[in-house]
């Protein structure tokens, strides 16, 4: 992983200036996550680049500084299901075991804060805020993965509307809503297919609840609407 990571990345000064998708940085519902910039090194990743495979060892925990992550796993038929995107301030590759349960690559060009697991696991024994914050980024994430396992058992607008709310709260861009994924992202994270996408996009729009002036661009006209799918 170490080699690979080195491979893949290019460490970067904390001059570095800022680019239009660091436009994002809210803290994951609350959480101070800033003391963690002191223990790692930023590092750029192409768009797509691999960030750790399956199985292989939790040497690195990441923060994603710009850009956006994604983890996922292949499944035996040969489809790919996206479990989660990271936006940046939030925190990804925190395993409870000795290797990865999945695979994260970047969405797009992305820079990440890569921390060494033993050196934060040091600390957490010594420093309590920092134990804390560990508990509560892995109290985050198993909220997180129930309220998904919750949406994939919804109907395509619901789902897509939860979506769609959801990052429009964790990106903090009121209701413009810039995605950094494609939609077949999309597709792969909401168990659907990218047709059934892309209808989806359509008959929200023509029910005046969203427009869709770009791909990647969604406004959210009706957030009402889209709550009520929501409930």
């Amino acid at each position: 992983m170490s080699t690979m990571l080195m491979q893949n990345a290019r460490t970067l000064s904390a001059t570095h200036p800022a680019k239009p998708l660091d436009r994002w940085a809210p803290e994951p519902h609350g959480i101070d996550i800033s003391a963690l910039d002191t223990l790692g090194v930023r590092m750029s990743y192409a768009r797509n680049a691999e960030i750790f495979g399956e199985g292989e060892p939790t040497h690195y925990v990441f923060k994603v500084v710009a850009g956006a992550a994604r983890t996922y796993k292949v499944l035996d038929d040969g489809r790919r299901q996206i479990s989660a995107f990271y936006l940046p301030g939030e925190v990804f590759g925190l395993e409870a075991t000795d290797t990865h349960h999945c695979s994260a690559e970047s969405v797009g060009r992305s820079i990440f804060l890569v921390i060494k697991r033993t050196a934060l696991l040091s600390l957490a024994r010594t420093d309590h805020q920092t134990t804390h914050l560990m508990w509560r980024l892995t109290a985050h994430e198993l909220e997180r993965v129930q309220t998904h396992m919750l949406v994939l058992i919804r109907s395509a607008q619901e789902r897509v509307a939860c979506f769609l709310l959801e990052m429009a709260e964790r990106m903090g861009t009121g209701d413009v809503v810039e995605l950094p994924m494609s939609r077949q992202d999309i597709a792969d994270y909401l168990g659907l297919t990218i047709e059934t996408i892309s209808r989806t996009l359509t008959q929200l729009e023509g029910n005046g609840a969203i427009a869709v002036p770009t791909c990647r661009r969604i406004v959210l006209c009706d957030r009402a609407a889209l709550k009520r799918l929501h409930a």
